[in-house]
């Protein structure tokens, strides 16, 4: 869904807006809102950022924040999952998590919604890559793919068993079918 408040709405007036249900981005002058997040979105969503979380918070390696919105250049974004490597996030003299993140994430990962058009979700993902962010997952649940970005490549398909591409220094062993056994869930 595509709405515009002011034709003429600049980056900073816009991040004075009051925070949408669902979400609202801002890219080249637009305001796009996201999709509300469904069951199978939301659970591979939790999983993989906990995933991630468990193999580098402890060493701080990296963080992912689920939901983050992220400003840098001239737009606002807020992918699905936002991974930022320890060193770039941006702590408070406190030593705490500040609440704006004026940056590119290190590694953007978007999940499809059955309602949500590909290109417009791919654009963000480049949009992050032009800006510096080193890797960028577009997570299909809808035919079990996952399109993986990097910097001045072609995006990858992975599917079954292959072996996802991560960030330099994470040790996670992923493959599409290990992102998607998520969505089943055990009864026991």
């Amino acid at each position: 869904m595509t709405f515009t408040i002011n034709p003429t709405l600049s980056l900073e007036e816009f991040l004075k807006l009051p925070e949408t249900k669902p979400v609202s981005e801002y890219l080249s002058g637009e305001i796009f809102q996201k999709p509300m997040p469904k069951g199978k979105h939301s659970r591979l969503q939790l999983k993989l950022c906990n995933n991630i979380n468990e193999n580098t918070e402890s060493q701080k390696i990296a963080y992912a924040f689920p939901e983050l919105r992220c400003t840098f250049g001239t737009s606002s974004i807020v992918p699905d999952i936002a991974v930022f490597k320890w060193s770039r996030i941006p702590f408070d003299s406190d030593g705490e998590v500040p609440n704006d993140f004026l940056l590119y994430p290190d590694w953007t990962i978007e999940i499809l919604s059955p309602e949500q058009g590909s290109n417009r979700v791919i654009g963000n993902i480049l949009y992050c890559l032009q800006h510096g962010c080193q890797l960028g997952w577009l997570i299909d649940p809808g035919d079990r793919s996952i399109l993986v970005f990097t910097p001045g490549q072609q995006p990858e398909l992975f599917q079954g068993s292959d072996r996802l591409s991560v960030l330099e220094d994470v040790h996670l062993e992923l493959t599409a079918d290990r992102i998607f056994s998520w969505l089943k869930m055990s009864f026991n």
